[in-house]
């Protein structure tokens, strides 16, 4: 009876001890670190403290392109292959080897602005998670979580990785956007799409039931070129991909039918890249992180694209933009920032095209930044910029386009160039689960 009641008392003493530190974690939430779990302060040189991010701008018209709030600026200095060397304890390893391999590659780096906000029920919805939120066995999913990141204060590589996968990105949004694949050659392939996304974890209206395990819904038309034009893809993203792997579906024009699509996970090509990129490469990395071990390397200070405003302006072009074997330098905006490091390894008894990848967190928006993918040699493969801003009207941090650079070909593929649309990324529209079925789909095929 003692022994019974000593367990008692210690498991009692435990659950106190353990609730106590979590209240205190909470309560660090908005105090030294910000409502994300970034650190508030600055690093004392370059590096500021963060004051709140960009402020909502309610004048800013849904859809249209986004001013640039830091446009009078000019870079501070600029990294190339001359320099590399004095600035190469800030740089990726991916970045060193860029600017070593096309030595017209430079890296105009800026004044560092902490823009990354969000609204208040975000921040709210950050802090409830902290206190519920858990890793699914093998960290096949999260629990306990709804709106963003789940684990504002992470203690190992997944709950980082889950951080970036539901983080908050809008509950809606529309955009049309080019995306360019250039050749070794400097040859350009341009196909233009219309993409619909509901993002269902992050609308505060839905239930956890009526999720039924979803993130969010994409369907995805292409306009050009014609020979193509009229293909759409449907795409439930589901939460837990072991238990419940994601649906999609394609109608092809000639066909006049939709049909479910096979698998489309881990390593599986992704052909709207010409095969360049894997389907788990999109959004810098999405799906089951089953494969792979994830370590967590810690925080760093680094160079990274951020505030990339210059790349939104409607007076740029395809051309503008992408040079014959990398991004146009004129164009880009790198900064000093925290980022968290994670490296993931395949795991004993599986097989992917990548056996080792390195990933770089924002630690103000959880959004990666940079992405490096390496062969079984362990020789640097791919490597992928996330170029971000601040669409200040909702407020959200969300990329303005996302490259990713085959260094062994020689060739790259850049998503989300809007520039020479009508509108940009529109967050303003009330989007719905109906509107993202087989049957949505056949009504728009038809019209």
């Amino acid at each position: 009876m003692l022994k019974i009641i000593t367990f008692f008392v210690v498991y009692l003493f435990a659950w106190n001890a353990s609730a106590q530190v979590l209240d205190k974690d909470i309560s660090r939430l908005g105090k030294d670190l910000t409502p994300v779990g970034a650190e508030r302060k600055g690093n004392g040189s370059d590096i500021p403290s963060w004051n709140g991010g960009l402020k909502q701008s309610k004048s800013h018209e849904a859809g249209s392109f986004l001013s640039n709030p830091y446009f009078r600026e000019k870079p501070l200095f600029t990294i190339s292959l001359k320099n590399l060397e004095q600035h190469k304890d800030r740089l990726s390893y991916g970045s060193k080897q860029l600017l070593k391999q096309f030595p017209s590659m430079e890296m105009p780096v800026y004044k560092t602005h902490r823009s990354a906000s969000y609204p208040d029920y975000v921040y709210e919805g950050i802090k409830n998670n902290l206190a519920t939120a858990k890793l699914m066995k093998f960290g096949a999913g999260v629990e306990g979580a709804r709106i963003s990141s789940p684990f504002p204060i992470p203690e190992n590589g997944l709950e980082v990785l889950w951080n970036h996968t539901l983080r908050f990105r809008g509950q809606s949004l529309n955009y049309i956007a080019s995306t360019v694949h250039t050749n070794s050659n400097g040859s350009r392939a341009v196909t233009v799409r219309d993409y619909k996304y509901y993002f269902a974890f992050s609308d505060p209206d839905m239930s956890t039931a009526d999720l039924n395990n979803k993130i969010f819904f994409l369907k995805r038309k292409t306009l050009a070129p014609s020979r193509i034009a009229g293909g759409i893809t449907l795409v439930h993203e589901t939460l837990d991909q072991v238990r419940s792997p994601r649906k999609s579906w394609i109608y092809v024009p000639g066909q006049r039918r939709v049909r479910r699509t096979p698998n489309l996970s881990h390593d599986t090509p992704d052909g709207t890249t010409n095969s360049l990129r894997t389907i788990d490469q999109v959004d810098m990395f999405n799906g089951a992180p089953t494969y792979y071990d994830w370590k967590l390397l810690g925080k760093q200070e680094m160079y990274i694209p951020y505030n990339s405003y210059s790349l939104n302006s409607p007076k740029l072009t395809v051309e503008d933009i992408t040079g014959p074997a990398h991004l146009n330098p004129q164009n880009l905006r790198y900064e000093a920032h925290r980022v968290w490091g994670v490296e993931a390894t395949v795991r004993v008894g599986l097989s992917h095209r990548y056996a080792k990848r390195r990933y770089y967190f924002d630690e103000d928006s959880w959004s990666i930044i940079y992405a490096e993918e390496y062969d079984e040699d362990g020789k640097l493969w791919q490597f992928t910029e996330s170029h971000l801003v601040n669409y200040y009207d909702v407020p959200v941090v969300f990329q303005a386009l996302e490259v990713t650079y085959d260094l062994q070909e020689g060739s790259y593929y850049v998503e989300g160039i809007d520039n020479e649309r009508s509108s940009s990324f529109d967050f303003s529209k009330d989007y719905s689960k109906k509107e993202f079925t087989t049957s949505a789909v056949r009504r728009e095929a038809k019209r």
